[in-house]
């Protein structure tokens, strides 16, 4: 009885800090700025505290192999996508290997993580682990404690061992992102959110509708606002380039409203509160010269402290509308 209820509390454990782990990591997503690197803080700890429990965690898989079960196939598929996205964010954050064949560490890492998401929510429904006041004991709150803090120094051991071997991770920034041709706008690598494809645009039949006027490539190419600003993609590089373009608030005027929406030639949009249109830059120029198709051509948006999911491109209209900036998905879905 003592095994089984030592595997009771391992099983929730682990259910709550793959729990944690998802979700300090989708947070980590969501901000350029400091929350991100809190949200890293604590999705790495809760990683390194699954790696401790994994021995106990063997112990009770075996034991479960040894009788018949139906769905096995779905746990040990289950097992599996969490280990190949602990590996894979292992070696994203030292810089052991930041690409595996022709996908990022990045891409296993969080690939992994979310084909996981059904087999975690079929073996909670499956194989419900039953609380009982000793798993809620005192006793029983120490020993998770002496984990997280052991998991927790796991973690800052890791980080002075990565710096001390001069190991890439040592230079990732806050955000867990590597730097990638700043101020090199040959050395800027292409990325779009999910699928979205590189269109072909021809500036000769193209235009920008903003609230009252329409604007051709040439109008817009004219204005010289300027910006530094760094691009940190989610797929795990960030690079430093100089911009320029017109700044949003010059295109709306004094539209009312409670949002600006942002859309591209391929449907993809964001929403951003109107007071913040004069700190948005619609760029035309990157390091000088016109974009080219891959980072937007004709015309992108530049959202400094902002992730490059944020970062519009191909964009064909700026509208301002009476919808609140929150209303709409905290991750682009498509």
């Amino acid at each position: 009885m003592a095994a089984v209820a030592r595997g009771a509390r391992t099983n929730l454990g682990l259910l709550v800090l793959l729990a944690i782990a998802f979700l300090t990591g989708w947070l980590a997503f969501a901000f350029a700025t400091a929350p991100s690197r809190w949200s890293l803080i604590i999705h790495a700890t809760s990683g390194f505290a699954i790696i401790a429990l994994l021995p106990w965690k063997s112990m009770i898989a075996r034991r479960g192999m040894r009788r018949a079960q139906p769905a096995r196939w779905a746990s040990i598929m289950f097992g599996l996508l969490v280990v190949v996205s602990l590996a894979a964010g292992l070696l994203q954050s030292t810089g052991i290997a930041l690409s595996i064949g022709p996908l990022s560490a990045m891409d296993f890492h969080v690939g992994g993580a979310i084909a996981a998401v059904p087999f975690a929510i079929w073996h909670v429904a499956a194989r419900r682990v039953r609380l009982r006041p000793a798993d809620m004991s005192r006793r029983a709150a120490l020993r998770g404690g002496a984990v997280l803090a052991g998991a927790a120094a796991a973690y800052a051991m890791s980080e002075v061992v990565v710096r001390a071997s001069a190991l890439p991770g040592a230079a990732r920034r806050f955000t867990g992102s590597y730097e990638a041709g700043s101020r090199d706008p040959d050395q800027l690598p292409v990325s779009s959110w999910m699928f979205d494809p590189v269109p072909a645009i021809d500036t000769s039949n193209w235009s920008l509708r903003t609230p009252g006027r329409t604007w051709t490539y040439e109008q817009l190419y004219a204005f010289d606002d300027r910006m530094t600003a760094t691009l940190d993609c989610t797929g795990g590089f960030y690079s430093t380039q100089d911009w320029a373009g017109v700044r949003v608030d010059r295109l709306i005027g004094d539209a009312s409203g409670a949002s600006i929406r942002v859309v591209s030639h391929t449907g993809y949009d964001r929403r951003f509160a109107l007071p913040s249109a004069s700190k948005l830059l619609l760029a035309t120029r990157i390091g000088g010269r016109p974009l080219d198709p891959g980072h937007g051509f004709p015309v992108r948006l530049v959202a400094a402290d902002q992730l490059g999911f944020w970062w519009v491109k191909w964009v064909v209209a700026i509208e301002v509308d009476d919808v609140p900036h929150w209303w709409q998905a905290p991750f682009p879905l498509q």
